[in-house]
């Protein structure tokens, strides 16, 4: 599908919200899109509660969940879906995503845990986002999640992803720092990666910054700024799919905002470069070192 024909929920560069983000004041014309943990902020009011609508009344909004674990053994857990409704209805919520991956099973485990790359896994997984779908009478963005082991794996993460979307009808949200670290951390083809993903149902993108604990070992971590290889790894996916809208996200190490400006700055210029790109655009892109 074109680009063009496309329907995003958003547009532009966004930024994560985040609650150490109080003392200062975020302006459209330097965002233009903001993202929050559902979990944090429902039934959330007083002062925090104030300074969310303040902003819900002033920026898109999408919601990047937390807590769905949407591979548990445990039940769904329905009462959080019918919450999350709720919640995207009254802040006028444009999108819903969460991680391919699993948080609890009596309890919460505080990580985000890998699903085994299997067939029966797909079956499982998917059932439960259609769910979540009908509870929510709207389409969820499911994102590929950073993992460091892959337990029973019967294909590959790609063949797992591309499966689990097509069978559950479900929407996709880009994460193309967890792409750069897995392809380190598991030895493929970033670049392959990307090229196999379904352009039709990305609805947004995700980067970040990550921890080096070893050549061969990245760590997912949204503590640092974003590295250049990711960043020529976001040209490659406008080249791919065209400049999808993109946030930046930092959850740790928060600097001031000026900094978190400049890379969401960033993000605008490789956006502007990949609607309107040069003759030698191609021969100017680095490549995607690991």
């Amino acid at each position: 599908m074109s680009n063009n024909l496309r329907k995003y929920p958003v547009k532009g560069a966004g930024l994560g919200l985040r609650r150490s983000m109080m003392d200062e004041e975020l302006v459209p014309e330097q965002v233009d899109f903001l993202e929050v943990a559902p979990e944090n902020w429902i039934g959330v009011g007083g002062r925090y509660g104030r300074w969310l609508r303040q902003y819900t009344e002033r920026f898109p909004f999408v919601i990047h969940g937390l807590s769905l674990s949407i591979g548990s053994p445990a039940p769904l857990d329905e009462a959080l879906v019918l919450s999350i409704k709720a919640f995207m209805r009254e802040h006028d919520i444009r999108c819903y995503s969460e991680h391919l991956s699993y948080c609890s099973d009596h309890g919460h485990l505080y990580d985000l845990l890998p699903i085994p790359f299997t067939g029966e896994a797909v079956h499982y997984v998917a059932g439960r986002i259609r769910r979540v779908q009908d509870l929510l009478e709207q389409r969820i963005a499911m994102e590929n999640v950073s993992y460091y082991a892959a337990p029973g794996q019967e294909m590959s993460e790609l063949e797992f992803l591309n499966a689990v979307l097509e069978e559950a009808d479900c929407d996709l949200l880009l994460d193309v720092n967890n792409i750069y670290v897995n392809s380190v951390n598991h030895r493929y083809d970033p670049v392959e990666f990307l090229c196999g993903l379904p352009a039709d149902r990305i609805r947004y993108a995700h980067v970040a910054g990550h921890f080096d604990e070893a050549d061969d070992l990245k760590v997912d971590t949204h503590a640092a700024p974003v590295i250049d290889p990711v960043w020529q790894l976001l040209r490659r996916a406008y080249r791919q799919f065209g400049p999808i809208p993109t946030l930046l996200e930092r959850d740790f190490n928060i600097p001031p905002l000026a900094e978190l400006y400049s890379e969401v700055a960033r993000i605008r210029d490789i956006q502007a470069m990949a609607s309107n790109p040069s003759p030698m655009g191609s021969l100017r892109e680095m490549h995607i070192g690991r």
